[in-house]
């Protein structure tokens, strides 16, 4: 069904999950014995007598997928394969994928970027919504504030720098106002571009960032709604900032699966 090389069997699924929850022996997840029975797909614990599978103590507890399908999806996410070719590649509908891709957004591990010597911040506007991001220059560092509304006050860009800027940093902004005299909010030497006089150095890479995220939210998910905007870019930022965890299933895995015991 699928003639992908990257995708293992099932059995071979069931052992890499396996052994990324339990180690090299099954346990209980409630009471941690090791004294537990295989039953077909399940187990049971001779001590407390509870019944468990691979998965029931972990945030893919109520999949009803099977492993060799959800491994498809999960390759298909990993390597930004589009929204359409992973409905064709697993026969699956388009808002199944969709549920699947935002679950693997919304367990990737925390990730929060102080940035630090030169930054460059910068502005963009969706509907009913904008995005402050800042980018450390010459670094893979990126910090994202994403605010109901119209338009950026600046308050807004003080409370970015209050989160994400370490004091003492050179900050570079274009000639927006909500940035004018931001150093009195926030221990930083500000300098800043007027793009009407064509000057866009001091906000060059922050601006490419902002080009590189519309087209991979284009090609990923075909359009953009301001409703997913945050999580979108949290996504964005982690591919741009961490792009280790992206590189096959397992590691994603390694990375965001445990085992959440009772006992």
């Amino acid at each position: 069904m699928y003639p992908l090389n990257q995708i293992p069997s099932e059995a071979k699924i069931r052992k890499l999950l396996r052994r990324q929850l339990f180690g090299k022996n099954v346990f209980c997840p409630w009471c941690r014995s090791r004294k537990v029975v295989s039953e077909k797909d399940r187990y049971r614990c001779r001590d407390c007598r509870q019944r468990f599978s691979i998965l029931s103590h972990t945030w893919l507890t109520n999949m009803k997928l099977p492993l060799v399908q959800f491994w498809v999806i999960l390759w298909c996410w990993t390597a930004q394969i589009p929204i359409r070719q992973t409905m064709s590649l697993t026969k699956l509908p388009d808002q199944t994928v969709r549920h699947w891709f935002d679950q693997f957004r919304t367990h990737l591990p925390d990730q929060t970027h102080v940035l630090e010597r030169l930054i460059q911040l910068d502005e963009a506007f969706f509907h009913r919504r904008f995005l402050m991001l800042g980018k450390q220059v010459g670094t893979r560092k990126l910090a994202y504030a994403v605010t109901a509304g119209t338009s950026p006050a600046r308050e807004h860009a003080a409370s970015f720098l209050f989160q994400f800027v370490e004091p003492g940093s050179q900050l570079w902004t274009d000639g927006a106002g909500i940035y004018r005299n931001i150093n009195r909010w926030w221990p930083v030497r500000h300098s800043r571009d007027i793009h009407r006089r064509f000057e866009f150095r001091h906000t060059s890479e922050v601006e490419g960032i902002f080009g590189n995220y519309r087209t991979f939210v284009r090609r990923m998910y075909h359009h953009h709604w301001s409703v997913n905007l945050e999580k979108y870019v949290r996504e964005f930022c982690f591919r741009f900032s961490s792009p280790e965890l992206f590189e096959n299933p397992l590691y994603y895995i390694s990375k965001t699966l445990t085992l959440v015991t009772t006992c």
